[in-house]
């Protein structure tokens, strides 16, 4: 039989040692919200794939959809012989897009590709070069995306000169010390300072921080954006690679702001399992770009395509963002009992929205102050168990839970008693 550490010690001799992997196992088969590993053991899926399976694994649906695919064509590029279900997915995410007026989508493959063309789009709609992020952000591996992405270690470290006219400003995050007045003043300063208003072709926000620890955009934030980028011919782009389609309780995550941004990237969850990003956008500014600039070998593959509007379909007739808030507050209500034990080690800051939800580990509960080795701790001890999770945050100090949308409240249940189990102080 194969054993996972038969397989660790092919990956070492194999694969660059600059391909993390969380935890030490190789996957065999996994259904729904489960996983078996290639040694017959079970574990409870409160990764999904880091946000990708938001339908589950192998959900019939999704697959049935594939399998048709197959039996028609894998491949044509659609620069080549076009096809319909890209013109078919491209229809729906406009119609569901929280976009003002008409929009337009083009499909690629991966999340930092979305992004890389988003800011491409950008550059060509409005003439100028330079391009607003965030600390703490991340938006992909790509030369563009890692200048976008807030967080030097490991995705910055020994890969410059990057791309340049990229600026940064704070995140607000409360508990940090800093509030939506601080980002709002630094951008000023950043006009006055470094590139004037009139030269800055786009503005990149996550709705919730991803990498960064879970944090959402306050609305006050967004909406001030939405009026700076509307007074100096900016645009503004939400980065909904792993906020997108029903993660947050809504489609979108920045419809919880009621804003309203002029191109949208997509990506992870949107063909449940399969490659497949996207840009949405105002259809004009779309269109900025000549024929032949845009597009991509294997963007917009058929069978992702087909894989797409299943899921699209799944998350309709399952009314899975009503069922993430459902399954968050659930989430969150064990979380805040968790909290406050104290035969657990100390944790705060629980947060969420939908079921995007994470919280920090703290090195003693007056304090505050966050204590990354024991994030880690922990995190080895749930792998041990049989949960499969992730930490994130600026130091590494949260854990993140990102459950398939459609896991059974029974096994949601049973993943949250290991969780509670990993969190028991060592004897």
């Amino acid at each position: 039989m194969t054993t996972n550490s038969d397989l660790l010690q092919r990956r070492a001799a194999s694969v660059p040692r600059g391909i993390g992997s969380a935890m030490g196992i190789f996957a065999a088969r996994a259904e729904n919200a489960e996983l078996w590993d290639v040694e017959g053991r079970r574990y409870i899926d409160f990764a999904a794939g880091i946000a990708v399976t938001n339908t589950g694994h192998r959900h019939p649906r999704i697959m049935a959809a594939v399998q048709a695919q197959l039996e028609r064509f894998t491949h044509t590029a659609f620069q080549v012989s076009a096809y319909e279900s890209y013109i078919a997915l491209a229809e729906r995410l406009n119609a569901i897009a929280p976009i003002a007026g008409p929009a337009k989508t083009l499909l690629l493959s991966t999340g930092a590709e979305a992004v890389e063309n988003a800011i491409k789009i950008a550059r060509a709609a409005t003439g100028r070069r330079a391009v607003v992020a965030f600390a703490g952000g991340f938006h992909g591996r790509s030369f563009m995306a890692m200048a976008l992405t807030g967080k030097t270690a490991p995705y910055k470290r020994g890969f410059g000169p990057l791309p340049g006219e990229v600026h940064h400003l704070p995140f607000p995050v409360e508990h940090h010390g800093i509030g939506v007045a601080d980002s709002l003043q630094a951008l000023e300063q950043l006009f006055r300072a470094d590139v004037a208003a009139d030269e800055v072709a786009a503005i990149i926000i996550e709705p919730v921080q991803g990498e960064g620890g879970f944090h959402a955009a306050p609305t006050e934030l967004l909406q001030a954006l939405r009026a700076i980028a509307d007074r100096h011919g900016i645009l503004l782009i939400a980065d909904e690679v792993q906020t997108g389609f029903a993660r947050t309780g809504r489609m979108f995550g920045i419809e919880h702001s009621g804003v309203k941004p002029d191109l949208i990237t997509v990506a992870k969850s949107l063909a449940g399992g399969f490659p497949l990003s996207g840009v949405i956008g105002r259809a004009e500014v779309m269109d900025a770009v000549d024929p032949g600039g845009l597009g991509g070998t294997y963007a917009g593959s058929p069978v992702a395509c087909a894989a797409a509007l299943a899921v699209l379909d799944v998350i309709a007739e399952e009314r899975l963002a009503e069922r993430a808030r459902a399954i968050g507050a659930r989430t969150l209500e064990r979380l805040h009992g968790f909290a406050a034990r104290t035969d657990l080690r100390p944790i705060g800051n629980v947060r969420g929205r939908g079921a995007m939800i994470a919280f920090d580990l703290l090195a003693a509960r007056a304090s505050g102050e966050p204590d990354p080795a024991a994030a880690q701790a922990v995190l080895r001890r749930a792998h041990a168990l049989g949960l499969a999770l992730l930490g994130c945050g600026s130091r590494g100090e949260a854990i993140r839970l990102l459950f398939p949308l459609t896991i059974p409240e029974t096994v949601l249940d049973e993943g949250l008693d290991l969780l509670e189990q990993a969190l028991q102080t060592p004897a």
